[in-house]
């Protein structure tokens, strides 16, 4: 909610404290404020000038050149591109030596021969988002639309010497989506009153209900509705300072009578409608539910399929309006609108929600329909917006509006003891204490036997039970001074899960390896993912994506990795490593009622120089090892016993990947990406790895085991193999450790040979072995017996035999 500084002080005295200071304390007292923007802070030397001349400029077709009365002894001559600037027009002028936002300042120039000596301004180009700017004034420069004095301050005709604060606004304090509302509440912070605005109304002897009849079918759904009359109505351009306050507010004006509507609904929270009587269709207002598949059409054009639970407005034949939501197109308030229906009408939270959440429509009226507004604010917001159209638009105001009324305005009752109220706050407050703050809200408030009976106004909606009293007696107290106490409920102590701890310790492990972590959106595409997960797997669908680009969740960690590194190698960085962890999404069918399984997984990616000694000349690129050794470390940490087997993945390389298996069961996997797959991210050689953390914790051990320094020699024999080329080193290494048995400490791969000195189809495999015994010194022939049974054991079951023999 943008709340205006200047409008604000119509309704409360604020003159005494400045924006940032009201902001502050609005924050200190629970409605947070999130960003304080002074319009104009940029904005110098804006004044008025009065076009005296345009007449084309001699040497371009876009330009034109004006003389611009500024209340100087001579007008200015300014050249301009405008294709509205006409010669008459009061236009927002910027002086030489005058500064704009953006840091642009205003010079002396030519402009194709011609000087120029100012700049005449569009709302744009003085800060004004476009969204917000009228549409006569989107595409050229700004004409007030009233008689100015030229010369004067153009800075303060448009608002400009004003300030907007933003409130972040939590679900239940919709009574502060309004300025009255907030009003209200500045008030209670600063010990105030709030003053209410005029509404003076001239009333014709006629009545509405000679005019229009309404009738409601759904009580519960719209308990009040209001049609107000008001013939005769003139539609133009709105005066500037209702313009300003509601482009100040995020609105965009359109004309006087759409714009009161606008306006009230920002004063007093309660969203109105006008329509264009003799366009409505009948004189009668029909509230009913839709039927099923009915059809209408809204204010910007779109179509709604209704269904039977939808609430319309409509003539008796069909709808002209959603009702809470958005009005329809063939009722709109046109410029040769004459006759005014007003509509004032109070609709069921719930089903305004449910209307905006099954055609996936919001705006402001729903916004605030919602979430609940003032039961006894629709009228006199009502009354309001006729007094403003008839000061604004003219017109006569027939008496005693027509209206269908079983609405509920009774205010809610809370009771509460002091004892409860001190007890929670864990303070020492007073009865009167109590009675001021209530005093200070505006609630009404009597104590009786040591109980207070609190009246809660309309307008605050979220207040019925007692832990919202104590709320607002914290808020208004000050959370500051409220002591600071130990809980006294039992409580238990704080730390990691045993998870978490593993979680941190990879992460560590990782950064102190010089990886960098990066941290990616959950939603993805189906394309993004199709390298490397099959056409035929089931993704889950985002029901109403943010973008085409966010439409499913990500099955897979590596594609948003592999962007990072192309965004970075764009930008000259050619060699990094990123590491993510995050959760993935895997499903057995397209079908978003039913729930995904969600998994958490470690992802890597690689390219470049992994080490670089600019000294010694050294550099050493990343390569498949070098993510091995990395993959290794993460199941060393988590105490993983797991190994690596050759294997074939969509988008890798098929010669450089390898599964990681423990138990038995595929855990991860690592590889170089395919060339064509390295092509589609426009990156060099890059390495990946993914790994299922979830199942890597699980089968990690959980203790930490000494093993001592050994007292005893240890034996080394180094032996070359010669075994077909399928047979891989993994195969050898599990025969060497099982028939090595307790004597066998260590069995490393350190030579791997295929040449003229091996025969056709196969190859030579050199492993360095080491035995050990912790409690004596080995002799020649224990060592010589063992190691005699793993030849024999290679031998019989790989067929492997010595290269030397």
């Amino acid at each position: 909610m943008l709340i205006s500084y200047q409008w604000l002080s119509n309704y409360v005295d604020i003159s005494d404290i400045t924006p940032q200071q009201l902001a502050d304390e609005l924050t200190l007292h629970g409605v947070e404020v999130d960003a304080v923007e002074e319009l104009g802070s940029e904005v110098k030397s804006l004044t008025v000038g009065k076009v005296l001349s345009c007449d084309q400029h001699p040497d371009a077709d876009k330009l034109k050149v004006c003389r611009v009365d500024v209340a100087e002894e001579e007008p200015l001559q300014i050249v301009c591109g405008a294709p509205n600037v006409a010669e008459g027009q009061l236009v927002a002028v910027a002086r030489v030596g005058g500064r704009l936002p953006g840091g642009v300042k205003i010079k002396k120039a030519k402009l194709r021969g011609q000087r120029s000596e100012g700049m005449i301004c569009s709302l744009q180009e003085l800060g004004f988002e476009g969204k917000v700017v009228p549409k006569k004034y989107s595409e050229g420069i700004f004409a007030f639309p009233e008689n100015r004095e030229p010369g004067s301050d153009a800075k303060e005709a448009l608002g400009l010497n004003d300030t907007v604060l933003e409130l972040d606004l939590t679900p239940n304090r919709s009574d502060c989506l309004s300025m009255l509302g907030t009003a209200y509440e500045i008030a209670a912070v600063l010990g105030r009153q709030v003053k209410l605005p005029d509404a003076p109304v001239t009333v014709s002897a006629k009545k509405a209900s000679e005019v229009v009849k309404v009738t409601v079918e759904d009580k519960e759904a719209n308990p009040y509705y209001g049609a107000g009359m008001i013939q005769g109505v003139t539609i133009k351009e709105s005066p500037l300072w209702l313009q300003t306050a509601l482009m100040a507010s995020g609105v965009r004006p359109l004309n006087n009578v759409v714009d009161v509507t606008n306006y009230v609904l920002l004063e007093y929270g309660q969203p109105l409608h006008a329509f264009d009587f003799d366009r409505f269709g009948s004189d009668e207002v029909v509230v009913r539910k839709a039927y099923s598949e009915e059809k209408m059409v809204t204010l910007d054009g779109e179509e709604l399929l209704l269904s039977d639970s939808h609430l319309v407005i409509t003539n008796g034949k069909e709808p002209t309006a959603l009702a809470g939501v958005m009005g329809g197109a063939t009722s709109e308030v046109e410029n040769d609108t004459s006759n005014l229906l007003l509509e004032a009408a109070y609709f069921n939270p719930s089903v305004v929600r449910q209307a905006q959440r099954d055609l996936s429509i919001r705006s402001d009226s729903s916004i605030r329909f919602e979430k609940g507004v003032d039961p006894n604010g629709v009228v006199p917001a009502g009354r309001r917006a006729a007094s403003l159209i008839q000061q604004l638009a003219g017109g006569e105001v027939l008496d005693e509006t027509a209206e269908f009324d079983e609405l509920d305005r009774s205010e809610k009752i809370v009771r509460i003891t002091l004892g409860r109220i001190n007890s929670s706050l864990g303070t020492d407050l007073s009865a009167e204490n109590v009675l001021s703050i209530m005093d200070r809200l505006q609630f009404k408030a009597e104590e009786e036997e040591g109980e207070f009976i609190i009246h809660v106004p309309t307008r605050r909606q979220d207040i019925s039970i007692e832990p919202d009293i104590v709320e607002e007696v914290a808020r208004l107290y000050g959370y500051d001074n409220i002591p600071v106490t130990l809980p006294n409920t039992p409580s238990t102590q704080g730390g990691l899960s045993e998870k978490q701890k593993q979680k941190r310790k990879i992460r560590r492990y990782l950064e102190s390896s010089g990886l960098h972590e990066a941290v990616s959106y959950s939603l993805t595409t189906k394309e993004k993912e199709a390298a490397f997960i099959g056409a035929e797997q089931a993704r889950v669908a985002v029901a109403l994506p943010m973008s085409e680009e966010r439409s499913t969740l990500r099955t897979t960690l590596v594609p948003h990795l592999l962007d990072a590194l192309s965004h970075n190698r764009n930008r000259n960085r050619y060699n990094l490593s990123l590491y993510e962890m995050g959760s993935v999404f895997h499903t057995e069918e397209e079908n978003v009622s039913v729930q995904p399984q969600e998994e958490t997984h470690l992802a890597g990616a690689f390219m470049g120089l992994w080490e670089q000694h600019a000294w010694q000349g050294e550099k050493k690129a990343v390569d498949f090892f070098v993510v091995k050794g990395v993959v290794e470390g993460i199941l060393a940490e988590l105490q993983v016993v797991a190994g690596f087997e050759k294997t074939e993945k969509p988008g890798l390389h098929p010669g450089r990947t390898a599964s990681v298996v423990a138990d038995g069961e595929e855990v991860g996997w690592i590889g170089q990406l395919h060339p064509s797959t390295a092509k589609q991210w426009s990156l060099p050689e890059t390495y990946v790895f993914e790994l299922n953390l979830m199942k890597l914790l699980e089968s990690g051990g959980d203790e930490m085991r000494y093993r001592p320094i050994p007292r005893y020699p240890a034996v080394d024999r180094d032996i070359a193999l010669v075994v077909d080329h399928e047979v891989s080193a993994r195969e050898l290494e599990a025969v060497i450790r099982e028939t090595g048995g307790e004597l066998l400490t260590r069995a490393d791969v350190f030579d791997l040979y295929e040449g003229e000195h091996v025969e056709a189809g196969k190859k030579s495999v050199a492993f360095s072995l080491r035995y050990l015994n912790t409690e004596k010194t080995l002799t020649e022939e224990e060592v010589t017996l063992v190691h005699s049974q793993v030849l024999k054991a290679l031998e019989e079951k790989t067929g492997a035999v010595l290269r030397a023999q």
